[in-house]
């Protein structure tokens, strides 16, 4: 008999396109003052790392890809 193992999946919205990521098997992310953002694709995650303030807190708007 086998056993299933159920397994938690946590996801995030890629702060660039607003779409949902899976944290456990993003391929791109990045820190910023000690908080993870994962990214649906390497440009999303380009788009971030050039200024993450543009969209990080309350006026931050998604760009769409």
């Amino acid at each position: 008999m086998s056993e299933r193992v159920q397994t938690t999946s946590v996801t995030e919205l890629d702060p660039v396109c607003g779409m949902t990521v899976d944290t456990a098997t993003a391929e791109y992310r990045s820190f910023n003052d000690g908080k993870a953002y994962y990214f649906c694709a390497a440009g999303c995650k380009a788009n971030f790392d050039k200024n993450p303030a543009k969209f990080i807190g309350a006026g931050a708007k998604s760009e769409g890809h």
